[in-house]
């Protein structure tokens, strides 16, 4: 890819990154929910939203789309290179809880009946059973630290990712991508969700669904533009870019009726 394509290409990647964090962190998080309850996440789940380089999962995707944003911005800000090296980080932390998990669900049951005893073993052997199930045994801490550390490494990203998104509050994919998922985005983002959009459109949220509308016209998605206008007009009814994007909506809806 050359770098003028990517640069080109930049509010869609920005977009993409957006979507691929949130999608990765409700996925994390309700393996990690369920390592809270039953000290176990699902192997095949981590290995599908890792991938292999050949079939790339969720969070290689989002880990080369931040390549792509952050090695790209002309600006260079320091929170793009902390973004960067902190969702490549939650990559490989993932990898290893991976193959942990693999280790728990694969081996610990079957360590368990060869501790218990097998007529057939040499006391020697069941010696070494128990000397290497104790390896095995700190599987689960493992998985404990890592998963700390993958929790941590979002909840940090959480907090760059609006301050670097400040300068795309006119990126319109970005926009309607945060309307049209909206329930997912307040759903990883919770109590900061608030900070997020102040800290992309400043004192006017109505904005984003302005953008969102626009992108959504313009797709002939004309149903939902109304939706996102009018979610903009609750925000701020007087607004100019609100009164505008409702005129050019209702002209449209003239038209169809003559």
């Amino acid at each position: 890819m050359s770098k003028a394509w990517i640069q080109a290409k930049h509010p869609e990647f920005v977009r993409d990154l957006f979507k691929f964090f949130c999608q990765a962190c409700e996925t994390l998080e309700r393996q990690m929910e369920g390592f809270d309850t039953d000290g176990t996440v699902q192997f095949e789940v981590l290995r599908d939203i890792v991938g292999t380089e050949m079939d790339k999962g969720l969070l290689w995707r989002m880990k080369d789309t931040a390549h792509h944003v952050f090695r790209n911005d002309p600006h260079g800000q320091l929170g793009g290179r902390l973004l960067d090296w902190a969702i490549g980080y939650i990559f490989h932390e993932t990898i290893k809880l991976k193959e942990d998990a693999y280790q728990k669900e694969n081996y610990a049951p079957w360590f368990h009946v060869q501790i218990k005893g097998d007529p057939g073993s040499a006391d020697a052997e069941q010696d070494v059973a128990s000397q290497l199930f104790l390896v095995l045994s700190q599987t689960e801490e493992s998985m404990r630290r890592e998963i700390a550390r993958i929790r941590f490494i979002m909840a940090k990203c959480r907090q760059l990712l609006p301050g670097y998104l400040h300068r795309h509050s006119d990126n319109v994919l970005l926009a309607r991508y945060i309307f049209s998922q909206n329930g997912l985005v307040r759903s990883v983002f919770r109590d900061e969700y608030e900070g997020l959009i102040q800290a992309i459109y400043g004192d006017e949220p109505e904005r984003m669904y302005v953008l969102a509308s626009q992108s959504l016209r313009m797709g002939g998605w004309i149903e939902e533009a109304v939706q996102a206008l009018d979610k903009a007009r609750e925000e701020n009814p007087c607004s100019r870019i609100v009164l505008q994007e409702k005129k050019i909506i209702d002209n449209w809806a003239d038209g169809m009726q003559s």
